[in-house]
């Protein structure tokens, strides 16, 4: 398919309910083959002890991911393969390379250096499920993308914190951490095993008909693409690093406030971080309503003010801190659906794939820098996590100014159905 499909409605499909089956079967496979992500930073705690890391050797178990993940998100969007592969392919092969390599961090490495490999090798290969189940639910949604987009999202927010109820469990039974880890690769396998059985290529799919580089070029070519991209990345230079240390933060914070049992810890985690999910769902419906640039300012707004406050929690009772937690768990992603659903509906036919992948690309990239400093500054000790967590508001004030000049151009009423 080399052009644009033509229909009579933007969703009309053979099937009038086929398009909910496909969403309701990709969120659900998109949970659980991203449930990987996570996993080592879920067990850090116990690895600190088994293999002797030091402070700074624990971020690196996630830095390492999101590495891979931007070499495989390059490799997808330069080559042009995301838009000329069949998504069910490459979302199959990525999930079960994923869990593989999981399981090769569980059970073959040793210490740091053996784990640092199996972690890239994740990361690369779940390039193959985020941008790609993206791809593939573009395909299916023209009217109510950005719902659609962001049930995807959601499910992804909750995978990436299965591996904390994981832990929260294993603590509670007595489980060790090799079994946390393998029963996120477990998950990863069966939301590959969804796809391959379940899930095939919208009417809507435009494919390139050839390899090419410029396929990532044209998708970046336009100025609209590149405020929608630059809003991106301050969300990201936020999300992943409080994804990352919002539970050590509960931790510490809890048991400074007497509250010392790592179950607790590991469910207020999974609660924080899995709340985003509510959260993307509930934007990504919105959005199509009242326009991206409305949603994704407002969530960013409100997302970077809990960065500035929840720091000054740290020792508080620990519901207070968990209630701030949640609503930033659920802010902090609220609005990351939309900026991939605006480069769909901004750029031009034929490069979604690549622009999903680019985009991606660049957001992880910068995350792994904001992981790091949190993790100088937060676990520091004194005022580190109010230093560190306010530095993350950066990254949503700068998305804010991007987003608004977006809604000044013309271009803006491509999106949500001309509501910007």
């Amino acid at each position: 398919m080399t052009g644009s499909v033509a229909q009579p409605h933007p969703n009309a499909v053979r099937d009038p309910d086929e398009r909910w089956r496909i969403l309701l079967v990709l969120g659900l496979a998109e949970l659980l083959a991203m449930s990987p992500w996570f996993s080592a930073s879920a067990v850090a705690p116990l690895l600190i002890g088994e293999w002797g890391l030091a402070d700074l050797d624990v971020p690196l178990l996630t830095v390492t991911v999101q590495l891979g993940f931007v070499a495989g998100a390059l490799l997808l969007s330069l080559t042009g393969a995301v838009d000329v592969v069949r998504g069910r392919v490459l979302f199959v092969a990525g999930a079960s390379l994923a869990a593989a390599a999981n399981l090769g961090f569980a059970y073959v490495a040793s210490d740091l250096a053996s784990a640092l490999p199996f972690r890239f090798l994740t990361g690369f290969a779940l390039a193959g499920v985020y941008p790609v189940g993206m791809k593939i639910l573009a395909g299916w949604f023209r009217l109510d993308r950005g719902f659609a987009i962001g049930v995807l999202v959601g499910a992804l927010t909750v995978g990436s914190a299965l591996p904390h109820l994981f832990r929260g469990i294993g603590a509670m039974s007595g489980l060790d951490w090799h079994a946390v880890v393998a029963g996120a690769s477990v998950a990863g396998i069966l939301g590959g095993m969804l796809v391959a059985g379940l899930v095939d290529t919208g009417p809507f799919d435009v494919r390139a008909p050839r390899f090419s580089l410029s396929v990532a070029r044209r998708a970046f070519g336009e100025r609209a693409v590149r405020l929608a991209n630059l809003g991106y990345l301050g969300h990201m230079w936020e999300l992943y690093a409080m994804w990352t240390w919002i539970p050590a933060f509960l931790a510490a914070s809890f048991a400074a406030a007497g509250t010392d049992d790592p179950a607790v810890a590991s469910f207020a985690a999974f609660a924080v971080v899995g709340a985003g999910g509510v959260g993307c769902v509930a934007a990504g419906a919105v959005a199509d309503r009242v326009g991206r640039t409305t949603l994704t300012m407002t969530a960013m707004a409100l997302s970077g003010s809990s960065a500035l406050v929840i720091g000054f929690l740290f020792g508080a009772p620990p519901v207070l801190t968990l209630i701030l937690g949640i609503i930033w768990g659920v802010t902090v992603v609220a609005d990351s659906a939309q900026f991939s659903v605006a480069v769909t509906e901004l750029g031009p036919p034929g490069t979604a794939g690549s622009a999903l992948a680019l985009q991606t690309a660049a957001g992880f990239l910068l995350t792994g820098v904001t992981i790091l400093f949190v993790g100088l500054l937060g676990p520091a000790g004194g005022s580190g996590w109010q230093v560190a967590f306010a530095l993350l508001a950066v990254g949503p004030a700068v998305g804010i100014v991007a987003m608004g000049r977006l809604r000044g151009l013309p271009e803006a009423r491509r999106m949500a159905d001309g509501r910007r």
